[in-house]
């Protein structure tokens, strides 16, 4: 009898621990870090961004979302120009990334599958990334070479 008992008050904390986890993971989800948003041009085309220039901002990116404004996105500021590469892991949407040098010049955009470890990479080092809803840079002319205005630059 006391055997029994402890088995199913095991699996009764066992099944506790995995929905207070899920509970956890909802909430993080729902709700995103605050970031600056700033507005950001490409032509004619008007975006606001959120920017993510810290390491854990980075990290978190756009994930757990379930959506993007049509002229939203995430502004990806690095420190150094390096090669810098992109992955999907617990990103439910479908992005576009545009990989940006300096001077805010298209390097090249990759299209990204939602909750992917695909990793998609800058062609050369890049100081930004831009990421949209899959497609925004096509459906908008965005091409490699075009420039991206109002750029931040990185802290020091």
């Amino acid at each position: 009898m006391i055997a029994f008992t402890l088995r199913r008050c095991a699996r009764w904390t066992g099944r506790l621990l995995a929905l207070a986890s899920l509970g956890i993971a909802t909430l993080h989800a729902q709700t995103p870090t605050e970031l600056k948003v700033i507005p950001l041009s490409a032509g004619i085309h008007l975006i606001k961004a959120e920017v993510a220039q810290r390491d854990a901002e980075r990290a978190q990116g756009l994930m757990y979302r379930t959506s993007l404004g049509e002229n939203q996105g995430m502004l990806f500021l690095f420190e150094n120009d390096t090669v810098q590469c992109m992955w999907m892991k617990n990103t439910l949407i479908g992005l576009s990334v545009a990989f940006m040098g300096p001077d805010g010049r298209v390097i090249n955009v990759e299209d990204m599958d939602p909750q992917t470890e695909t990793t998609h990479c800058a062609k050369q080092p890049a100081r930004y990334a831009l990421e949209m809803n899959r497609g925004w840079f096509a459906k908008h002319g965005v091409k490699n070479g075009a420039l991206i205005s109002g750029l931040p630059q990185p802290a020091r």
